[in-house]
Formats: C-alpha cells, structure tokens, sequence
C-alpha cells in the first residue's frame, strides 16, 4: 500500500477528509519551501501538493503564474525541486505529490523523472497536460518504480473519460471543480455535487477536489462531498503577501490550521455513505 493509499484509508476511519495544501516549490525560496511544508504538516496538512515552476503553465491563473515566475527567477528546477524532497523526507513523512508539466518530465526523461522522484521520497505526480489517453509512456514508468500517477477530471469529462481516469488514477483522483484556471472563486460550481456522484457511480478510489477553494467555509462544503479537499491559490497569495516577513511560517501553518478544522468534524451517515 502506497503512502497515499495509506493515508486516505487512515482518515476514513477516523471520518476525517483530507487537506491538500499546494505551495510552488522555490518560491520564495527552496528553503523557504521545506519550511513550510514542515509546517503544514504539523498544522493538519495531509498531503501537500508541491508545483514545478514551468515557463508556460497553462492551468494556473496570475497568482501561481506569478510565483512560479519568482521560482524560476530564483533557480528553481526539477533537479533542485527533488533534491529539496530528498531533504524533506528528514523532517516530515507527510505525502508529497508533484504537480507539474509534461516538458519538464519530457527533458528530464520520463525513466529518470520516475526512479530519482522515488527515491527522493514522491509519492505522486500530477501532470496537468497530459491527456490519460496519450499517458501510457510516463504511466509504465511510474508503475515499475512505485509512483502513483495521479489524473484530473473535468467538469467536461465525458462518460467514457471519467471510467477511463477512474481506473488508471493511483494514490486518489483530482477532480478540477470548474473550466479555467486556478484562483479563489466566491462560490463553489452547483454542478460539483453531481459530478462527484457521477465519479462515485464508477469507483471507490478517493476523490479530492481542487481550483477555485480558498475558504474554511468551502473546504468544509467540499467535505461534504469529497475525500479531499485542494487549496493552492489562497496559500500562495498568503505567502507572496508575507514573503520577507519573520511571521511567513506562521501565518501560514495558522490559515492551514483553518482550512483543515471543518474537516475534522464527523459528517452525518448518509453523507459518510456516499463518500465510500
């Protein structure tokens, strides 16, 4: 069982739903990153979510792109990102998945991308531009060494594509709660509730959600739905606004803190129910 499978299994039996924290890696520093993960971790995180900073990421709305524009300003790469996971795994044996880009993965060469992310201590991949059915190459890779490649879902996603992702999804399934980019949204999709059922119908995989949370009070809703819930934008919004400030760490273990109470709390039975 995976480290991922491990912890998804851990929190439904405590009736707990998990919190995916997303920090790009190297902004504002590497070090700064380790830093924050470490307490993320400490403050409730359950798997942190760790962005490779790409020159054109097309699924990140201004605030990601901006912050993966000061990581690789600052020298931010593959290379150091998992040098900067090797590390982590001395301090935090919380789960780390990569979210990145399939160039990046592409240059580094997809046998090499796979065995040195495991053996820095990855346990997952999310490539945001790679359609599952051009995937099989990478997806080999991955399964030899033990990398469960993790797939996004569309509000879009026709039948065929959901039963598709569904069974090739390792670790959970990212499931992109509305069309466009990345960024804190007033108000959750109302259509999220039957997507989720639709994906519900078709596996018992767990599923997280992700885009357009920023808010306790939509994490919560989310777990009313979900397995997991995915904020990335309003973390990194928190840590340009507090970059150069003795309090960076804090502030943001304390609003991870937040996110992650409404999960905590027992859902009725029925919701509990539909979740598995």
């Amino acid at each position: 069982m995976s480290r991922l499978e491990e912890t998804f299994a851990r929190l439904r039996a405590r009736g707990e739903r998990a919190l995916l924290p997303y920090f790009t890696a190297g902004d504002p520093s590497l070090a700064d990153t380790r830093r924050l993960v470490v307490e993320a971790a400490r403050r409730g995180a359950d798997v942190v979510e760790l962005g490779v900073p790409f020159s054109d990421p097309l699924a990140d709305g201004p605030v990601i792109q901006r912050a993966g524009t000061r990581a690789l300003a600052a020298g931010t790469t593959v290379p150091r990102v998992l040098e900067t996971v090797a590390a982590l795994r001395a301090e935090t044996d919380v789960p780390l998945v990569l979210l990145t880009y399939y160039n990046p993965v592409l240059a580094f060469g997809l046998k090499a991308f796979a065995r040195t992310a495991v053996d820095a201590g990855v346990d997952g991949v999310i490539v945001a531009d790679m359609p599952p059915e051009e995937s099989e190459p990478l997806a080999a890779e991955a399964s030899a060494v033990g990398l469960d490649l993790v797939y996004m879902l569309a509000p879009t996603s026709t039948p065929p594509r959901v039963r598709l992702i569904a069974s090739n999804s390792r670790g959970f399934i990212y499931v992109v709660s509305l069309t466009g980019v990345t960024g804190e949204r007033q108000e959750l999709p109302a259509a999220l509730a039957s997507q989720i059922a639709a994906l519900r119908g078709v596996t018992t995989m767990p599923v997280c959600v992700g885009f357009g949370i920023s808010t306790p009070a939509q994490v919560a809703a989310v777990g009313r739905l979900a397995d997991g819930a995915a904020v990335g934008s309003a973390i990194v919004r928190l840590v340009e606004a507090r970059t150069g400030s003795p309090s960076l760490v804090e502030d943001v273990g304390k609003f991870i803190a937040e996110l992650k109470a409404p999960l905590r709390e027992p859902l009725p039975t029925s919701s509990t129910q539909a979740r598995r």
